[in-house]
């Protein structure tokens, strides 16, 4: 006898033979015993799951004799009579290849002759999506009110195109994918019945490649059973399907959630070097990532992923180098790869850009890696891992003085200049240049005019003076760029109060709030300091109750204590500059500005 594929000889016999489907098969074994048959079936779920399959045992066991637990008995005369060839009784129709109107006239003209065999003539049309509209329609009154000794089994994997008309016709059964534990179970009967040994991480990498398809697993397990020489292996396994080494892609990853983007190519360029598959070894990739994001959020992850001990220790290990966000944002990323890679011409290329972005998914523009950036900012700054922001750099620094005696200058530095202004002392030397100072220098703009004198130059003032004349780079970067942006709409002194307040933010608080503060425009409103930011995320990490009271202390310092933190809509700004100039430019017309 020909050799037969796994799948088909280890197709099910009985409906206790069926792996899951519990909910149908119940159904279908009480329907039998108390015989109650409906005339028309739908089954429909994904491809492998059984549909076919409980078709042919549920014609057989409403034809049999004396049915044994809702399946066919197999030794009475309906039973050996159906067996046969020439059977006409249990009929299996391919709507894909019998689709038009003609072979739907056809069946409703045969349906109309009684049985030879048994008790009731049954019609498996399989893929009935494939029908055409009018064969739909040829089928629709034959399937409502057919004769009482007809049974229409409809199978299909897409129930969204059938029609209807023809659902609300039908006793409908979805099917459910196959856990992967029932398919690993299923699996070791079926090598234990070839007589073949196997290893449990080779049935493991077959159950999961099935993706909850029966049919899809005997499939594949069918020419790794031939390729392997004695016992089954997990290498035998990955050496026939093409993909990646459970521990390469776990170095890999590890090296992509690490940041190491060198690396993580490195090991990709090993793996393909292999002749692995770009779609397979991006699918491997997507799995790992996804049983990362299981350990670190579920507390009993080995259960969910039913890895060995050995594999989740690699999936928890990476879990463990990474956050959450950094997780998502890797996933996403080859999610958009995998799709990427169908209609690419170099799809290495799309592999290998995937890997170095979800390798940088801290410095990506995406609103979540600015997040990131920020977090580890902070804690950074909470740990003394970096300089403050006035600090001089590292290349610049004597080699002789370490980090931390440096960072004690700075401090020292900034408690005498915030002495001297307090005490009103001000520079009367020319302002040295930005790099004997450090990045601090002097420019008139930081005083009113009414501070200067008759040539122009600034003067300190004669009265409680309040406020130091001193403006690092970052300070004179915000002003210009907000003389630059609304200037006509900010008063002079709402500027030289902003630069104010920088400093003495910068004086007393974390680089992260001076940078995020670098950038916002401020106005006075009825006496009201405002401080306008574009960016909503920025506002709510303003608003925090560990920074809100910071922003607060530095404003007192400088002598505001009334003042406003808002998102400013810059379109609305934008619009409003544009009609003042208008008025301006046409000052004898008469115009109406309506909401």
């Amino acid at each position: 006898m020909a050799y037969q594929a796994l799948y088909r000889t280890f197709r099910p016999k009985t409906l206790n033979d069926v792996v899951r489907q519990e909910h149908i098969v119940a159904i279908l074994k009480h329907q039998i015993q108390t015989g109650k048959i409906g005339h028309a079936y739908l089954f429909c779920g994904p491809r492998g799951t059984g549909k076919t399959s409980i078709a042919k045992i549920f014609a057989s066991a409403i034809n049999c004799l004396s049915p044994v637990d809702g399946s066919a008995c197999g030794k009475c005369a309906a039973c050996r009579a159906l067996s046969e060839k020439g059977n006409l009784d249990i009929t299996e129709i391919d709507a894909a290849s019998n689709n038009g109107v003609d072979e739907m006239r056809d069946l409703r003209e045969k349906v109309q002759y009684p049985p030879v065999a048994g008790r009731y003539k049954v019609y498996i049309v399989d893929e009935v999506h494939m029908l055409s509209a009018g064969a739909f329609n040829a089928l629709l009154k034959t399937l409502e009110e057919p004769p009482a000794h007809a049974v229409f089994i409809l199978a299909t994997t897409e129930a969204q195109k059938i029609p209807a008309t023809i659902l609300s016709r039908c006793m409908r059964f979805d099917f459910k994918l196959i856990p992967q534990k029932d398919l690993e179970d299923r699996l070791k009967y079926v090598l234990k019945s070839i007589g073949k040994e196997y290893e449990d991480e080779a049935v493991s990498a077959l159950a999961r490649a099935g993706a909850g398809s029966v049919r899809d697993m005997l499939s594949l397990a069918d020419p790794c059973v031939s390729y392997a020489q004695g016992k089954l292996t997990y290498a035998d396994v990955t050496a026939v399907l093409g993909g990646a080494d459970f521990t390469a892609t776990a170095r890999l990853c590890t090296a992509m959630l690490q940041g190491d983007g060198g690396k993580a190519i490195e090991e990709t360029e090993n793996v393909l070097a292999e002749g692995k598959s770009v779609a397979l070894l991006i699918k491997d990739i997507l799995q790992f990532l996804n049983g990362c994001a299981v350990a670190k959020t579920c507390a009993h992850g080995e259960k969910i992923l039913l890895l060995s001990q050995d594999r989740y220790a690699l999936v928890q290990a990476a879990a463990k180098e990474t956050d959450n966000r950094v997780l998502v944002r890797a996933m996403e990323i080859f999610a958009a790869a995998e799709s990427d890679c169908r209609y690419a011409s170099t799809p290495k290329i799309t592999l290998e850009t995937a890997v170095l972005k979800a390798s940088a998914a801290r410095e990506d523009t995406d609103i979540s890696a600015l997040i990131l950036r920020i977090e580890a900012l902070e804690k950074a700054l909470e740990s003394g891992g970096i300089p403050p922001v006035n600090a001089p750099a590292a290349a610049v620094q004597p080699s002789g003085i370490s980090a931390a005696a440096k960072n004690g200058a700075e401090t020292e530095k900034r408690a005498e200049q915030k002495r001297k202004d307090e005490a009103g002392e001000f520079p009367t030397e020319a302002p040295p240049d930005e790099e004997e100072t450090g990045g601090n220098i002097y420019f008139d703009a930081d005083y009113p005019r009414s501070e200067r004198g008759n040539n122009g130059q600034a003067q300190p003032p004669q009265s409680a003076p309040t406020a130091p004349k001193t403006v690092d780079h970052a300070e004179r970067m915000n002003t210009s760029q907000t003389a630059g942006v609304g200037a006509a709409s900010v008063p002079a002194d709402a500027k030289v109060t902003f630069g104010r307040f920088l400093r003495a933010l910068r004086a007393n608080s974390n680089g992260v709030l001076f940078t995020i503060c670098m950038d916002m425009e401020s106005a006075f409103e009825n006496g009201t300091f405002v401080l306008y930011t574009t960016k909503e995320t920025l506002l709510k990490t303003l608003k925090r109750e560990t920074n809100y009271p910071v922003v607060q202390n530095a404003l007192a310092q400088i002598g505001i204590t009334d003042f406003e933190i808002r998102l400013k809509d810059r379109e609305k700004d934008e619009t409003k500059r544009a009609i003042d100039e208008i008025k301006e430019r046409f000052s004898d017309v008469k115009i109406e500005v309506k909401p």
